[in-house]
């Protein structure tokens, strides 16, 4: 079934990223640094940048549209961490294929399958994705999480975003790449320039996405980028 390899390539993907970054064994809590890893706070933390992507404020900016591009990555960058709270939760010795099979059965993946809907700016619409994204947070930053509540929540919030696993896969596959291109210039220790002459890394992303969904060629494409503001700096 398509929709199961596609989510069992992310999870493989994601594993991957996090040997590479944290050190093998991070599922037991910690990187090879020894840094404690919550990846509950990490969901919680990008849940807050998603809501500062659309216009909450009722003393500031209220007629601005919403940023559904920018709102789209902010999804994306929460997946990731799902992904990765997953992975931590997966028992060990449990079969690969009946881990992602499990997941791939909660009802609203089914409905993460279909078309992409068009997002609304309409301000109900808006209120209702916010108590959404805010439902996450409550359910991070408790004591109990149910995973499968969790999942349910963030397939129903990212098809109201617009988003479904067609274009979930591709921004995270792009967003995959740049997250390795970070942690290879500098990430870590803090010398990686994020703002690349006035755009911030996901804007250029975005734009190579556009034209090119080949891994390798997307690396490349980031590397051409970031070569400019190096040159630019110097």
């Amino acid at each position: 079934m398509r929709s199961v390899k596609i989510l069992e390539d992310m999870l493989k993907l994601q594993q991957k990223l996090n040997d590479e970054t944290n050190g093998l064994g991070w599922e037991e809590g910690y990187t090879k640094e020894g840094k404690l890893i919550s990846w509950r706070r990490c969901i919680y933390m990008e849940c807050a940048e998603l809501i500062d992507s659309f216009t909450w404020k009722h003393w500031k900016n209220i007629s601005n549209p919403t940023n559904w591009e920018n709102v789209r990555i902010e999804i994306v960058d929460i997946w990731h961490f799902i992904l990765s709270l997953l992975l931590e939760n997966k028992k060990k010795g449990q079969d690969f294929n009946l881990f992602v099979t499990e997941i791939a059965s909660i009802s609203e993946f089914k409905d993460f399958c279909n078309e992409e809907n068009r997002p609304s700016d309409n301000k109900n619409e808006i209120y209702n994705i916010l108590n959404d994204i805010e439902f996450i947070i409550h359910k991070c930053s408790g004591f109990r999480l149910e995973l499968d509540e969790l999942l349910s929540v963030y397939f129903t919030l990212a098809i109201k975003c617009g988003l479904n696993l067609d274009s979930l896969y591709k921004i995270y596959i792009g967003k995959n790449v740049l997250n390795i291109f970070r942690q290879d210039h500098g990430y870590k220790d803090g010398t990686y320039v994020k703002n690349w002459n006035g755009k911030e890394d996901n804007e250029i992303l975005n734009e190579i996405l556009k034209t090119e969904l080949d891994y390798e060629k997307i690396y490349h494409c980031l590397e051409e980028e970031y070569k400019k503001v190096s040159l630019c700096k110097s």
